[in-house]
């Protein structure tokens, strides 16, 4: 299977199936003329499976430790899942709440100091 085809089997852009090749995530044969060639099943269900974990919240470094013990061989909704995509989900999961935590001290910040401004421009008139 062809590139265009895969795109249009997964809903996934040939940019972005070219994009988890770059990173390990799919490794397509290349035929005599250099094109890429697809396997039918296989490489559709990965390239599902990593879009889905991508639009999860997870990175490609966290998906590609998934590649060598066979979890994104198959649907992820028809399979075990991995222990290590829980601990991945969680660590990111921490890292985001920290932060959100960081930005909102940023906001809170930011918003005493405009504040303090519209106050100091106003008593200036």
């Amino acid at each position: 299977m062809r590139i265009g085809e895969l795109a249009s089997v997964t809903g996934t852009s040939p940019r972005s199936l070219r994009y988890y090749e770059q990173h390990g995530l799919l490794t397509p044969s290349r035929d005599a003329n250099g094109y890429r060639d697809y396997g039918e099943v296989e490489d559709a269900v990965r390239a599902r499976n990593v879009r889905d974990l991508l639009d999860a919240g997870l990175a490609v470094d966290d998906i590609r430790r998934y590649t060598g013990n066979g979890c994104l061989d198959r649907p992820l909704r028809e399979s075990p899942r991995c222990t290590a995509e829980l601990e991945t989900a969680k660590r990111r999961l921490a890292g985001l709440e920290e932060r959100i935590a960081r930005l909102q001290g940023l906001r809170d910040r930011l918003a005493v100091h405009s504040a303090e401004l519209e106050r100091a421009l106003h008593s200036a008139d």
